[in-house]
């Protein structure tokens, strides 16, 4: 510091912080180049590398009222699930790697999941509530918003990039607790039998975005054996069991084991052959 000519130097605990317009950082990798003007430096960042420290940032920077938090139950494996989107984003041949991922995408994310489960909770006039994976429609915008996509993915369109990775997202959270469909089992033994034949046998499971929590419940409730594959799960939280039974449905889902379907804020579940076999193509008596 220099007083009227004269320079001197003093022992000062000070602590320079710089800011730019967040639209014009929170998509790169690095600080921007008027920010690496100002201090002469140019600063290498990177997104989280593991799923817990992404959490806890989320978790830092949403913006969720103590209302909601006192009212809205949110399991630990529907944070995992959105950061895990954000992680299938980065890796994702549709977006962009360099510049194509926000690191607000699971901010954004987590307080749109929140703000599905209140609209709902309050619609059904609930005092509380549980996030589910149908909530997670909410968080699309959020994905499409928070995404910059390649020529590939804009030929895919947003909406469908947004749908592809929450679907991969489910798919390895799901390995996470369940074994894969795709193993067979030394001993011949198949976790998912009791399920398949119940959808084998014509059934099918509609899961409403809007449902009350004791519908909901009563629906998972009707698929045969789905309850007993959760329950055999060790390391499956104590009282959560609703929400891995919807974690398992769609991981099945995803492994094409069972078919699903996403119509009028319905998550349909059906036997994937029967669906197959549904083209009106298919067995016309006329070609016979």
């Amino acid at each position: 510091m220099q007083i009227r000519g004269f320079k001197l130097r003093l022992p000062l605990d000070i602590q320079f912080l710089f800011t730019a317009n967040p639209e014009d950082y929170t998509n790169r990798g690095s600080i921007i180049t008027p920010l690496k003007d100002r201090i002469e430096s140019q600063i290498l960042t990177h997104y989280p590398e593991e799923i817990e420290i992404a959490r806890q940032i989320t978790k830092q920077e949403a913006r969720i009222s103590e209302d909601q938090r006192k009212r809205i139950e949110i399991p630990e494996i529907m944070e995992i699930l959105l950061e895990q989107i954000s992680f299938e984003a980065r890796e994702s041949e549709y977006i962009d790697d360099r510049s194509g991922v926000s690191a607000r995408l699971s901010i954004s994310g987590f307080e749109n999941l929140v703000s599905a489960a209140e609209r709902r909770m309050l619609i059904n006039n609930e005092k509380k509530t549980c996030v589910r994976i149908t909530d997670f429609w909410g968080v699309v915008p959020a994905i499409t918003g928070k995404v910059e996509l390649v020529y590939e993915g804009e030929q895919e369109g947003p909406y469908a990039v947004a749908i592809a990775l929450l679907g991969a997202a489910i798919k390895n959270v799901f390995l996470d607790y369940f074994p894969s469909p795709d193993d067979a089992d030394p001993e011949g033994r198949d976790p998912y039998g009791t399920i398949r034949a119940w959808f084998s046998g014509g059934n099918t499971i509609d899961l409403l975005n809007d449902a009350t929590d004791k519908d909901f419940a009563a629906a998972l409730q009707e698929v045969a054996g789905l309850e007993k594959l959760v329950k055999g799960i060790k390391k499956i939280p104590k009282g959560q069991e609703r929400t891995f039974m919807e974690l398992a449905l769609h991981g099945l889902a995803e492994f094409n084991v069972i078919n699903k379907d996403f119509l009028d804020s319905t998550f349909s579940f059906r036997d994937l052959l029967a669906d197959m076999l549904d083209d009106d193509d298919i067995f016309d008596e006329d070609d016979y």
